[in-house]
């Protein structure tokens, strides 16, 4: 389980909250991961991925503008890196997936959390600290 701690918290109330809900989506992987009972998983795995992909789009999309407001200078190198979070999430081989369900939960959220931990906590944290000092 993926548990949202302080240190995660940017104090730019609304992206956190936008954080809290990346963490949703990677324990709803989480938790379909250990539904023993639950044998076929790929629909639910797909709806996650699309839950995933949307939510990236609308995320970055509010986090890009809120930069752009700020000033933030390193707001295309920052971009780059939404682009690649959206490249990876799109290029998703959906054949694949069906393949080996389990094993494909562990990816979404192996990428997940290490988005979570070099993006939010270091990436984010440096616009946050940006804003923070005006």
């Amino acid at each position: 389980m993926i548990t949202w701690r302080e240190e995660f918290r940017l104090g730019v109330e609304e992206i956190d909250k936008q954080h809290k809900r990346i963490f949703d989506i990677a324990n709803e992987a989480y938790d379909l991961l250990k539904d023993e009972f639950h044998l076929d998983k790929y629909d639910r795995i797909v709806d996650i991925i699309k839950d995933l992909k949307n939510y990236a789009v609308y995320h970055f999309d509010y986090e890009e503008n809120y930069m752009k407001s700020i000033g933030y200078r390193k707001l295309l190198s920052h971009k780059v890196l939404h682009d690649d979070f959206k490249e990876k999430i799109n290029n998703i081989d959906l054949d694949k997936v069906d393949e080996n369900q389990d094993e494909y939960i562990k990816e979404i959220l192996n990428f997940v959390v290490d988005w979570i931990e070099s993006h939010i906590l270091k990436t984010d944290r440096l616009y946050a600290e940006k804003d923070l000092k005006k």
